[in-house]
This record gives structure tokens, C-alpha cells and sequence, in this order.
């Protein structure tokens, strides 16, 4: 599909915030692609991100709109106003470069986000949504990029970028991720547990045969600006946005892999959100070792069981198909009740008479969320990397000896992030 204006007008009119926000700096349009930078006092950061992008090849970065939302809630801080006020006055005073490079005051007087509805999912969907209206219309299929203001990039970024996006058939994109290393051994140890636990989690999903077996990570995502519309847009949630989003691509248009880059998301630690990078870290190097513990394999090998015999058993009633649960997990009966999977079940059945179309509308209700709910009912305990990550290894034929940094290194490997 592409981006005609009629959708366009009709997605602006139901789905973009209101309110006094604009783009300013860069005045053109028809732009093949866009990366949206939710900006939060960031300073050195922001810069060493848009560095990072000057360095992609001039011919992408001239049909490439770099939009920087620099924002805060109502209620913030002394300190949060005046960094975000300062980085501002730097972006207007930004000299001649390759950068196709534009901005939104969502920071100075008036035009401060709701104390209620601030956050990174506010800040990301109202720079998709602006962007939106600077892209090419009626002729090629424009993208959209989600990146963080901590984010370094390669200068493969956008050449990868656009490749995958001539030919994937999918409207969402997942691109290769590696946090940067930590400022300290500390850090380091905090951030690539971290990682280590988002990396088991998504292999065990794969193993499963999860069609939701995609990394949700803000900085590592985009899609084409006719999948967005079609998605409904960005979520205003002020954690989580990434995962609620790509699960809504997933379930629209499909979300495949970027293939030849790599994001490199920040280790830093922070309380800005309710949970994600920064707040486990934080938590993490505060001595919670539980900040980030992992799954029992068991419940992923539940999940398959569970997947597997609603794709072989598809024909079966709800009834049947939950005492066939019941035979292999007690939990995995209780939770499915918990659901009221039966009545479901039927419901999906007189809807979708079609195998392939029952098919993908259970996987649309048995989502990415309902799949991480059943993985916390299934687990009697959380591990430690150590006890957790043999037995998911050797079930993806992959070596099991070492500890963390090695178990990273593999997964890395195995999902593109080398």
C-alpha cells in the first residue's frame, strides 16, 4: 500500500494529538524516510547521536528528515526545563551540515506535554505523527525510524535501512542491537545482564515458535508510514510503548529483521520510567540482583507445547483443546480458564472457518502480551543467568559452557547483533 494523501488527512483528523506543536528548522517535505529522537535533557548525548547520523552517506541522509522532539512534562524539574531549553537554542543554532535536520518545542512555555500523558510513547507518537505529514505521498513507500537521543548508530544505518525496506514484504522492522559498554565494571556487569535477560527471553519465544519472537526496543525499530497509519499509530504509554506498538505491527503488517547494521542503545542508568533499560540498571547497581532475573526453561517449553497443538489440533473444539493442555501443565489450563479460552476459541472458530485465518486470528488474541503473562504463571521461580541460560542454549544447539558475557556473546551472534 502507499501513502496516499486521503489516508493521511483521514489518519491526522481521528489519531494526532492537538495541541500547539509544530515542526521547526528544516522546511522541506516529500522525504523518503524519517527519524524521530524524543529528546529529554539529554546535552552531549543528543549531539553524539546526530554526529553519528552525519556520518551515513549524503545521498540517504538528503531524502532522510532527522526530527528531534525535545520535551518535558508540565511538572518537570528546575534542572530537566533548563537542559532541555539549552538544547534548543543549540539545535536553532545548528551550523550547515548533511543532516536534513528539524525539531518540536514540546519544552518551552505553553507548550510542556500534560503532566498525565507525558512520557517517551507521547514524545515518539507525536514526532511519527509530524513526520508523517513531511513524507512523499502517492508514489514510493515512505518509513519511519524510531531512535533515542542515547543511541549511536553506524554509517550503514540508513543504507541498511532503506534496503530492507525496498523489498520486505513485512510493514515493521527490528534492527540489530548491542548496548554500548559500561562506564565501569559495574556498569558493565548491569547492562549485559540486562541484555542477556531481553535476548534469553526473545530466544526462548523463537524456540517456542512465538510469531512475536522480536526484540522491543525503542531504539531499534521503524516501519512504513502506511503500516503506521494502518497499526493506528504510536501509543502515548510512558513505558512499554515499543513493545504495545510492535505487537500492534505484528498483528497489521508483519514485523521481519534489518539486515547489515547495528544500534548501539545506551547503558546508562535511569528513573525516568517505571522499568525498561534504565531502570533495571539503576536498581541493579543498587545491589537488587533480583532487578534482573531470568525464566525457567520449562515454561518456554510449556508455551511450544501449547502453540503446537492449537496448530495441530486446530480442528478440536476449545473444551477438548483445554483438556489436552491439562494433560502437559496444570498452570497452562488455569491461566487459559483465567482467559475464558473456551467460549474464545469457539467465537474464533464461527469467524474464521478458514485453517490459515483461525490460525493467525488465535495468534492475534494469544499475543505477545498474553504469551509473556502465561510465562510469568508458568515460572515458580526466576534464575540467575547461570541456572537459566544451559538448558535454552543447548536447546538451540548452542554451546553451554561459560558464564554471562559468553552466554551474550552466542546470543548476539545467533540474532544479528555482531
Amino acid at each position: 500500500m502507499l501513502l496516499n494523501a486521503a489516508m493521511l488527512t483521514q489518519y491526522l483528523h481521528r489519531r494526532a494529538l492537538p495541541g500547539p506543536w509544530t515542526i521547526e528548522g528544516c522546511p522541506e517535505g516529500d522525504f523518503a524516510a524519517a527519524v524521530v529522537i524524543p529528546a529529554l535533557a539529554e546535552g552531549e548525548s543528543l549531539w553524539a547521536t546526530l554526529a553519528a547520523l552525519a556520518e551515513n552517506p549524503c545521498e540517504d541522509l538528503a531524502r532522510t528528515l532527522i526530527l528531534v522532539v525535545v520535551n518535558h512534562s508540565e511538572e518537570a524539574e528546575a534542572s530537566i526545563r533548563a537542559a532541555n531549553l539549552a538544547d534548543l537554542r543549540r539545535l536553532r543554532e545548528w551550523p550547515a551540515s548533511p543532516l536534513r535536520l528539524a525539531w518540536v518545542d514540546a519544552a518551552g512555555p505553553g507548550r510542556e506535554f500534560p503532566a498525565k500523558r507525558a512520557g517517551v510513547g507521547l514524545a515518539r507518537k507525536l514526532g511519527f505523527d509530524l513526520a508523517l505529514t513531511r513524507l512523499v505521498t502517492g508514489s514510493g513507500r515512505p518509513f519511519l525510524v524510531s531512535l533515542d537521543a542515547d543511541t549511536l548508530v553506524r554509517p550503514d544505518y540508513l543504507p541498511a535501512l532503506f534496503r530492507h525496506f525496498a523489498v520486505s514484504e513485512a510493514g515493521g522492522a527490528v534492527l540489530p542491537f548491542a548496548h554500548q559498554p559500561g562506564r565501569d565494571a559495574a556498569e558493565e556487569r548491569a547492562i549485559e545482564r540486562y541484555e542477556l535477560y531481553l535476548r534469553h527471553y526473545v530466544l526462548g519465544l523463537e524456540l517456542a515458535g512465538s510469531p512475536y519472537a522480536f526484540h522491543a526496543v525503542g531504539s531499534a525499530l521503524a516501519c512504513r508510514a502506511d503500516a503506521y497509519i494502518k497499526a493506528g499509530g504510536m501509543n502515548r504509554r510512558g513505558a512499554g510503548e515499543d513493545f504495545y506498538f510492535l505487537q500492534q505491527l505484528a498483528k497489521t503488517s508483519g514485523v521481519a529483521p534489518v539486515a547489515g547494521t547495528l544500534v548501539r542503545p545506551s547503558p546508562r542508568p535511569s528513573g525516568r520510567t517505571p522499568f525498561g533499560t534504565g531502570r533495571s540498571v539503576a536498581r541493579f547497581l543498587a545491589g537488587e540482583e533480583s532487578a534482573v532475573t531470568f525464566y525457567e526453561p520449562r515454561a518456554f517449553r510449556i508455551l511450544g507445547q501449547w502453540l503446537a497443538l492449537v496448530a495441530d489440533q486446530g480442528q478440536s473444539s476449545g473444551a477438548v483443546l483445554l483438556t489436552m493442555a491439562r494433560q502437559f501443565s496444570e498452570e497452562l489450563a488455569t491461566y487459559l480458564e483465567s482467559l475464558n479460552f473456551v467460549s474464545t476459541w469457539e467465537r474464533l472458530r464461527r469467524n474464521h472457518p478458514r485453517p490459515e485465518a483461525l490460525h493467525k486470528a488465535f495468534h492475534d488474541w494469544f499475543d505477545g502480551l498474553a504469551s509473556l503473562r502465561l510465562i510469568h504463571a508458568l515460572c515458580r521461580e526466576r534464575l540467575s543467568p547461570e541456572a537459566a541460560l544451559p538448558e535454552l542454549l543447548a536447546w538451540a544447539g548452542l554451546p553451554v559452557g561459560g558464564g554471562p558475557a559468553e552466554f551474550l556473546a552466542r546470543l548476539r551472534q545467533r540474532q544479528s547483533a555482531l
